[in-house]
């Protein structure tokens, strides 16, 4: 497909009884590249997922991996598709390695040397041959993406893969998954809710609310929107500080905090404003523009905040 794009998701949408679980959503996922698929519990993410991997039907709309149609062309939809939905299920009495043999053994072009790729790929090599009952959740979630890995797919489909991890767990899995993505050159999908691990992971990130997918940023447009968006005021007089900037620039909305004021206008009036509480009288402890996070971003999001456009770099 044109632009690198391994899978391309058009207006899908999905019922159950009178309940809307997705909504004529519609996302596209690079060669190379990580998206984030972000929502509260019961917003649409596995859903969405399952349909995408063939484990649900779509009512409406199209999928297409690397080009051919989920709908009418399964086979080779799905044989460019490596996925883990909810939890790995691996036999925990056989070894890694053995697991990982029974499951090439599904595929047509899968030999030894592939399995001790994907093996080395995602760092189990020193215990491949222990029991899988004795492995930690993390090396569980590991073997699972080893797995999905076996055949080589052009796209890889994690649903919550960090889900239960500790620290360093998490940022092994993180660490594999953006290696993976450039070595070699596969479009991960990955869904979560852990906010900060999304922004160090994903390339792009898409919200998805009540079956809606909200909003699509770049993680790059996330720092981009708020240097001009809020700035943050730390003051004696945080009210009457408040009252003098509501009078001089007419912001779009003042929130005053403990010990300061947060202002909704561009940091290019930064000056100004220290100019004109100086002028009146008001000691400035310090002053900034906010940085947004991709929290702020979440939150404004399922809540219905209006927000700006996406820029273009």
């Amino acid at each position: 497909m044109e632009n690198n794009v391994v899978l391309r998701v058009k207006n899908i949408s999905k019922k159950y009884g009178n309940r809307i679980a997705v909504d004529n959503v519609s996302f596209d996922v690079f060669a190379g590249k990580i998206f984030g698929f972000l929502g509260p519990n019961g917003a649409g993410k596995t859903t969405t997922l399952k349909m995408i991997t063939g484990l649900c039907k779509l009512d409406t709309g199209n999928i297409l991996v690397c080009g051919y149609n989920i709908k009418n062309q399964f086979e080779k939809a799905i044989s460019n598709i490596g996925a883990v939905i909810e939890s790995p299920q691996m036999y925990n009495n056989f070894s890694g390695l053995d697991n990982l043999k029974y499951f090439a053994s599904l595929y047509k072009n899968v030999d030894k040397d592939r399995i001790n790729e994907v093996v080395k790929i995602v760092g189990l090599s020193d215990r491949i041959k222990d029991k899988v009952k004795t492995y930690s959740l993390g090396m569980k979630q590991r073997l699972g993406i080893a797995q999905a890995l076996l055949h080589r797919p052009k796209v890889l489909i994690l649903d919550e893969p960090t889900n239960g991890l500790d620290p360093s767990g998490v940022v092994e899995i993180r660490k594999f998954l953006k290696k993976i993505a450039t070595q070699e050159g596969i479009g991960i999908l990955i869904s979560s809710h852990i906010l900060a691990e999304m922004e160090l992971m994903c390339d792009t990130i898409g919200i998805i609310n009540d079956g809606k997918l909200e909003n699509i940023r770049e993680i790059n447009q996330i720092s981009i929107l708020s240097q001009t968006e809020q700035v943050y005021v730390k003051v004696n007089f945080p009210n009457y500080a408040g009252k003098i900037i509501q009078e001089k620039f007419k912001p779009d909305k003042i929130r005053i905090i403990k010990d300061g004021l947060t202002v909704d206008i561009s940091h290019e009036k930064i000056p100004d404003i220290t100019m004109a509480l100086v002028t009146n009288g008001i000691a400035i402890y310090s002053i900034s523009a906010v940085t947004r996070t991709l929290e702020d971003l979440f939150l404004d999001t399922i809540n219905k905040k209006a927000l700006p456009p996406p820029k273009n770099n």
